[in-house]
């Protein structure tokens, strides 16, 4: 089992609001670029949706709901038939979007008990819990050329230390796609 962090991040290490839907100011950054940059399978994720579980923090996960049943395009598909887990304390209705349920407990214990390879999008504030439980294993981040100077950052001071390999990094669109993996471990070997 692996736990991989996809987010989208500006050159300053920014990742909150690249869509805009929260209405921050400097929102939407991400999408400005254009489309070849944030549609279909940028993250290339490929089978690990298949066999994996989308873990969402509840503001994503209903942002997510409204979006992505409404698609058809292949990857849209793909999204909407993996497996869903919800971290939240305040919903209880997840069908709103096909094979989603609330995580069951402590988001850092449901990870560790967890047998499938988790990808974490979004939700920054799960992605925070997990790297300071040091359970992160890959971070795939589409890194745009835009600097905001504020906002909620994928690494908020105070996060600890951690040594990574990069595996991977190819021009995406207007973006970068950069592939870390903790450091000498053997990739998709997990814990």
């Amino acid at each position: 089992m692996s736990v991989i962090v996809i987010a989208f991040t500006t050159l300053d290490g920014i990742s909150s609001d690249p869509d805009g839907s929260s209405g921050t100011p400097g929102g939407g950054w991400a999408f400005r670029h254009g489309p070849e940059s944030v549609s279909g399978d940028k993250f290339r994720l490929g089978s690990t949706l298949d066999d994996g579980v989308l873990l969402l923090g509840r503001k994503t996960w209903q942002l997510f709901s409204n979006l992505w049943p409404h698609r058809d395009d292949p990857f849209s598909q793909r999204m909407n038939a993996a497996a869903k887990l919800v971290a939240t304390s305040t919903l209880a209705d997840t069908s709103a979007w096909q094979n989603s349920s609330v995580l069951d407990g402590d988001l850092v214990d449901a990870v560790k008990r967890e047998e499938r390879d988790i990808v974490v999008t979004g939700s920054l504030s799960v992605v925070h819990t997990l790297t300071a439980a040091d359970l992160v294993d890959e971070y795939r981040l589409l890194t745009f050329p835009t600097v905001l100077g504020a906002g909620t950052r994928l690494f908020p001071d105070g996060t600890g230390p951690a040594h990574l390999d990069c595996v991977s990094a190819e021009r995406v669109g207007a973006a970068t796609l950069s592939r870390y993996v903790r450091e000498n471990s053997v990739e998709g070997s997990g814990r």
